[in-house]
């Protein structure tokens, strides 16, 4: 049994990721367009997919949600939240979305209610993230759930392959 609750939004189910979600998830995360600022590299296999969906499975400090489309019933995100590796005593947030989905509001309306569920049945009162400075519509989903620029900084990717100057956001919630 998972422990992330079912979220419902205006126009999304939020819901645990699971193994079914595979060949949605390997949809975004074998596209460079999507990949290109995140921490992983380029998927090139789904079996890529499903290791990270069973490490998502496993990881107890991390909450992990599918963004579920309600008007297509399909999967076209995820998003997380849990304590940030980055700044001490907040908890960092992230997200992707596929591509055609991008531009609508969708990660928005998602992580703001990640960020409420978090806030109020976690106790979660600050909240961070950070983007690449060449990726700023990252960060205007950033800015339009609460978080304020804080600092510059950087990332490098898990592989090593890149590093990105980045804009390091956060909040802190009454």
């Amino acid at each position: 049994m998972s422990k992330e609750p079912i979220i419902e939004t205006e126009r999304l189910i939020l819901r645990p990721v699971a193994l079914d979600d595979a060949e949605a998830c390997y949809s975004w995360n074998s596209d460079e367009r999507v990949t290109k600022y995140m921490s992983y590299s380029t998927y090139t296999d789904i079996s890529q997919t499903v290791e990270w969906i069973k490490s998502t499975l496993t990881d107890e400090s991390e909450w992990n949600w599918a963004f579920v489309l309600k008007e297509e019933n399909r999967v076209i995100g995820t998003g997380s939240i849990g304590p940030s590796a980055v700044m001490k005593g907040y908890w960092g947030i992230g997200y992707n979305l596929h591509y055609d989905y991008w531009h609508k509001g969708y990660c928005t309306e998602a992580m703001r209610a990640i960020i409420d569920f978090a806030h109020k049945e976690l106790s979660v009162n600050k909240i961070c993230s950070e983007h690449a400075v060449d990726n700023p519509r990252s960060g205007r989903v950033m800015e339009k759930c609460g978080l304020k620029f804080d600092r510059y900084a950087e990332y490098t990717k898990l592989d090593g392959s890149q590093t990105f100057k980045a804009k390091l956001y956060k909040a802190e919630l009454e």
